[in-house]
């Protein structure tokens, strides 16, 4: 039997959403033990990361095997000044600890931004709710049930 976090099987719940949660008790904390415990690519991990724009949180969808171009974050949102956000401000803005933190519900909505090259595959992997815990879906779904809107963010 697998345990959900309880604010994402909440998520789930309220978006009528049926997904498989598998879970590795060895962990997926990072994009590359995820797509090694899984038997994906590394580009088929979904990371969930929180940025703050000047100040404010915001969410960065990204493949498992690139980078997040903070510059081109910054661009996007007309920010003066982007940096990745500490764990207590990813914890307080999403309610999960660094390494579980799923594409959507969330403890608070923020602006959601999903690089482009999700897209590129049938199926992505994200975290659900825990390091322990991931999910299938297909990404034009998940880019939609995060709120996201397409961006090319990832560093070249």
């Amino acid at each position: 039997m697998t345990t959900t976090h309880p604010l994402f099987a909440k998520a789930l719940a309220e978006l009528g959403l049926d997904v498989t949660v598998r879970t590795f008790p060895d962990g997926t904390r990072t994009a590359a033990e995820a797509a090694a415990a899984i038997g994906c690519e590394l580009s088929q991990i979904v990371k969930s990361l929180i940025f703050a724009a000047d100040g404010v949180p915001v969410l960065v969808l990204m493949d498992g095997a690139s980078r997040v171009d903070v510059q081109a974050v910054r661009r996007e949102l007309g920010a003066q000044k982007v940096a990745r956000a500490d764990a207590a401000l990813v914890r307080e803005t999403t309610g999960y600890a660094i390494g579980g933190v799923p594409p959507f519900g969330h403890r608070t909505r923020t602006r959601v931004l999903a690089d482009r090259s999700l897209l590129a595959h049938d199926v992505v992997w994200a975290a659900a709710g825990t390091p322990h815990t991931v999910f299938p879906m297909r990404p034009a779904e998940l880019i939609t049930h995060a709120g996201a809107t397409p961006a090319d963010v990832r560093e070249r």
